[in-house]
């Protein structure tokens, strides 16, 4: 077991952290920009270092700062947290080559996941189905043009390195298409430094549904069942839940087995999530998320599993505690995302409890919420016996939470979760622009 652990994250993810490795008997170093000098993960760590100013671009996405913070606190492993550089697989390759372990997979399968053109070959190879579209990236608008007329419209056209919705757009018309491909390969290597792009069908109204994964590198998958992301604006997820109400047994069996093949056969090492487009007429692979996710919670619930803790054995041991396979799920799980719409100081906080209640945030009674970094402030996650009840149970909870100093979305979040059509189980991704668009 290693003794010493580097967070290279912010915020909530980097509390959640700590606490894990806290029960595991490892002791933490938080690195922080000076806005976050105040920030809970800083409080709570064992020690703390300082790595710039308030821009994530100096701070959390300098990679020599970080790096040298963990060798000269004696650390054995840096954990990437979500975002920042979670899937970078230059940073994962300079953590290696510093002597550190990186609490994700191999550089070379971050690399290959986070190109979704390769990403959906590997698919394919391992027997998942992928949305109809081009097997390559498309560099001209000639190829483009012989593209859509052979998938037909609507299409979507994607950065190959992209994510967030990021160098995305939909075409639903030839006239569309020439500058709509300019933008989206503009916006590709503004972003990602990569101005790949490539086309598939745009499927209409899907759900959005995930895997969550667990691998030892060596070959053993542990699969805690999937997770229901449908619930989305601009591309970005609010509400999370599982099991999905829009999907069957059958189809869960057929996911399971496709994402189980291509992490074993990949020796992928860690947390991960394959995600996957759902609509009446089958399932898509859409991409892999070679890191945790925010929405892990919610798998935890069902399962009772600490999917930090096996992620770091899995990352520094090559073991889980778990069998593989499909793990036991129990009940109904949800999670409502509370992003702050404004900066400013906490005034008050009231967070709710109860049986099957978890509340995971950075917040705390006059804590800062600064306006550099993810609008995110907390997660507020339920369990219950059955969708009907955990419904019951996050209108409960909502109405519990207060949260003084900053606008939030937590109305919004209510409103969402009474609505009939989210309450019937029957929405798709475009919920939130058809009966929450306010």
């Amino acid at each position: 077991m290693i003794k010493r652990l580097l967070i290279a994250n912010r915020g909530e993810i980097a509390v959640r952290i700590i606490r894990s490795c806290r029960e595991m008997g490892i002791e933490t170093v938080a690195v922080y920009s000076t806005a976050d000098a105040g920030s809970l993960h800083v409080r709570l760590a064992d020690k703390a270092v300082c790595i710039g100013p308030p821009p994530a671009a100096k701070s959390y996405l300098v990679p020599e700062n970080i790096i040298m913070a963990a060798l000269r606190q004696g650390c054995e492993a840096i954990h990437p947290g979500v975002g920042f550089l979670s899937e970078n697989a230059c940073f994962a390759r300079l953590v290696n080559k510093s002597g550190l372990r990186f609490i994700g997979p191999d550089p070379c399968l971050i690399e290959l996941l986070g190109d979704k053109v390769a990403a959906r070959a590997e698919a394919l190879r391992f027997g998942l189905p992928v949305t109809p579209g081009t097997e390559e990236a498309v560099g001209d608008e000639q190829a483009a043009k012989e593209a859509v007329k052979a998938l037909g419209l609507p299409v979507i056209i994607k950065a190959a390195a992209g994510g967030g919705g990021k160098g995305m757009r939909i075409v639903r018309s030839m006239e569309e298409l020439s500058v709509n491909l300019r933008l989206c390969i503009r916006e590709a290597e503004a972003n990602f430094a990569d101005n790949r792009v490539f086309i598939e069908r745009y499927v209409e109204k899907p759900r959005h549904v995930e895997l969550q994964i667990l691998s030892d590198g060596r070959g053993k998958v542990a699969i805690l069942g999937e997770r229901d992301c449908t619930v989305q604006q601009n591309h970005q997820k609010l509400i999370e839940e599982s099991p999905s109400p829009a999907i069957n047994d059958s189809i869960r069996a057929k996911m399971a087995a496709g994402a189980s093949k291509m992490f074993s056969e990949l020796k992928y090492s860690g947390a991960g999530t394959i995600e996957f487009l759902v609509e009446s007429e089958g399932f898509y692979f859409m991409e892999v998320n070679a890191r945790i996710q925010v929405e892990h919670p919610v798998s935890e619930m069902l399962t009772g599993v600490d999917i930090v803790r096996q992620q770091t054995l899995a990352c520094t041991e090559n073991r889980l505690e778990l069998e593989g396979g499909r793990m036991p799920v129990r009940g109904h799980a949800i999670e409502c995302r509370i992003n702050a719409l404004s900066p400013g100081k906490i005034t008050r906080l009231e967070t709710p409890g109860g049986p099957g209640v978890r509340f995971d945030s950075f917040l705390y009674h006059s804590a800062d919420v600064p306006p550099y970094y993810d609008s995110m402030v907390a997660k507020l996650i339920v369990h219950a016996e059955n969708r009907n009840a955990a419904l019951a149970r996050m209108d409960r909870t909502l109405s519990e939470l207060v949260i003084d100093g900053v606008k939030t979305n937590q109305q919004k979040q209510r409103r969402t979760i009474a609505h009939p059509v989210f309450r019937s189980g029957g929405f798709d991704t475009s919920f939130y622009e058809t009966y929450m668009d306010d």
